[in-house]
């Protein structure tokens, strides 16, 4: 199922990294966890650099400055967590 960002109900709300997961809490009180093994420059990161977690586009994506790294949460949903 294709759709745009704008049509997602949901954004994030809080986001951040805990023993091995990127923890996602969302606006519908669901909770989404990926294993950084996932995402080859957050496996390869140190926990401080996961921790640095900005989110953007009105809480549709997530940043790590720190990695110059960049995921939607589309993606992360469709199963999408980057470069591996």
């Amino acid at each position: 199922m294709k759709y745009m960002v704008s049509d997602l109900m949901f954004e994030v709300k809080r986001a951040w990294h805990e023993n091995g997961m990127i923890c996602l809490f969302m606006s519908d009180k669901k909770e989404i966890r990926f294993p950084v093994e996932l995402n080859k420059k957050l496996m390869n990161a140190s926990d401080e650099q996961r921790n640095n977690i900005e989110i953007i586009c009105a809480g549709t994506g997530l940043n790590w400055p720190d990695l110059d790294e960049d995921l939607s949460v589309t993606g992360i949903i469709e199963g999408r967590y980057g470069n591996l």
